[in-house]
């Protein structure tokens, strides 16, 4: 029998929210940390868009956003290979779990199961998912078809579970634990105020939840006979849904928790410390280790070699983007990062266009408020709302992005160096906004290329 493949997908989590990646909020991801201990789990994990759907679409095409049309809320109607698609080409069965239509890049696609949020509970009980995970693997033995399965929490994405409101959706599950304040771990890009810890106490709730829905779903694979034959992945679509995390570039927005599973392939506690792994490569990798063609165009490349534990080149750097977010906004960013800096472009960043978007609540205001009197925090928020046109980062020493380098003459070499890497991507994979980037320089240059986009309307050309 083929080898089967289950993606599981977390909902705006950040990778330092479980256990097996540091966290030191008490005993938030068992389920998590156990499935790690059986397989490998890689350090410099990225997603390439760190926003819902374009992330997603990145996974399904195995491109880049401006490569495949999917640099928003859309589908793409391009005509190019999806892994869903390719899958079922070789005669493989395909599930989703909710977050269906953010997972299914062209509209047209039909699942052979699909289930949304609202037959799993808001996306957020975990014995819907493990019953509709039964469903699923019946029907496959039935067929005597491998699968290709894709279970999406919608945990922990917003609204938080707060113990002392009524639930915002009556049918979703209560977390098997529930943390206090004292318990919540503050990032470092994030200062730590009473409104930000109340906040993130909410948060790592329903990261326990969605560590519950993982384990169900786990239970429901190992009760089904067919988990010695099906390679497992786990990663979140994009970082916390808080201020410099969500829908931004930096390293805290798409670095991403990416645990594998391969039975028999993949050494038990593995972890891989040194190779960039990213979106564009899940869908080569998938057909790589299922011994199927990789279809052509796509941007990624497998990283199977890894997963039987051996080393890799080409692996030393990352690119990251967002073009849209919710709401059809065009805010424009380009990132590159290795294991040193982190070099972003902001070609939006005009002085005066005032970012926002859905990843503030409890913390931004806490923030704001904080900001009338402590002027470090004062220019965390301004540097939120408005941005610079260029960020430069020494990660090694910074991995928050506090202190911006752009301006300081002792980088000045290391981050022409990182432009000029920037640019050759951006060429390479005929990005748009190069045109914006070579005129980086030209205030109006800059204004053109945004008012040429912006009146394109939501979504771009073809």
């Amino acid at each position: 029998m083929p080898l089967n493949v289950l993606l599981f997908t977390a909902d705006d989590l950040n990778c330092d929210s479980l256990g097996c990646y540091g966290c030191k909020t008490p005993d938030i991801t068992p389920n998590l940390d156990r499935f790690a201990a059986q397989g490998m789990r890689f350090e410099r994990a990225h997603v390439n868009v760190a926003i819902c759907q374009p992330s997603r679409g990145v996974l399904a095409t195995g491109r880049y956003s401006h490569r495949s049309g999917i640099t928003g809320f859309y589908h793409t109607d391009r005509d190019i290979p999806t892994i869903m698609q390719s899958l079922r080409e070789h005669g493989y069965l395909t599930g989703v779990l909710g977050k269906v239509g953010h997972s299914t890049p062209k509209a047209n696609y039909r699942w052979d199961l699909a289930r949304d949020q609202g037959e799993l509970g808001a996306g957020r009980d975990p014995r819907e998912y493990a019953r509709y995970c039964r469903e699923f693997f019946e029907m496959c033995e039935r067929e005597s078809k491998p699968f290709y399965f894709m279970v999406n929490s919608h945990d922990p994405h917003r609204p938080y579970h707060d113990p002392a409101k009524p639930p915002f959706a009556k049918a979703a599950a209560t977390p098997t634990r529930l943390y206090a304040t004292d318990e919540a771990t503050i990032p470092g890009f994030l200062p730590d105020l009473p409104g930000v810890r109340t906040e993130l106490s909410h948060y790592f709730n329903s990261v326990r939840r969605c560590d519950d829905t993982f384990g169900a779903v786990m239970k429901a694979l190992d009760d089904s006979g067919m988990a010695d034959r099906t390679l497992v992945m786990f990663l979140s679509d994009n970082g916390i849904a808080v201020p410099f995390a969500k829908c931004n570039c930096y390293l805290s927005s798409t670095r991403t928790p990416w645990l594998v599973r391969w039975p028999q392939v993949i050494r038990p506690a593995s972890v891989d410390r040194t190779h960039f792994v990213s979106g564009v490569d899940f869908f080569p990798t998938v057909m790589d280790a299922l011994g199927l063609p990789i279809p052509d165009g796509v941007d990624g490349v497998s990283f199977v070699p890894l997963l039987r534990g051996e080393s890799q080149t080409g692996r030393e750097r990352v690119f990251t983007q967002i073009d849209r977010k919710a709401g059809g906004d065009f805010v424009p960013m380009r990132c590159v990062q290795d294991e040193r800096f982190g070099y972003i472009f902001n070609p939006w960043a005009d002085g005066k266009f005032r970012y926002r978007n859905n990843n503030e609540g409890l913390s931004m205001r806490a923030m704001e408020s904080a900001a009338a009197t402590d002027p470090t925090i004062a220019e965390r928020v301004r540097l939120f709302r408005f941005r610079d046109l260029e960020e430069f980062y020494d990660l090694r020493k910074d991995p928050d992005s506090l202190h911006n380098l752009v301006d300081d003459p002792n980088y000045a070499e290391e981050l022409q160096q990182y432009r000029d890497t920037l640019a050759a991507w951006m060429k390479r994979t005929e990005d748009p906004a190069l045109a914006a980037f070579a005129s980086r320089e030209s205030p109006a240059a800059i204004a053109e290329y945004l008012r040429r986009e912006r009146a394109s309307g939501q979504k771009p050309k073809k």
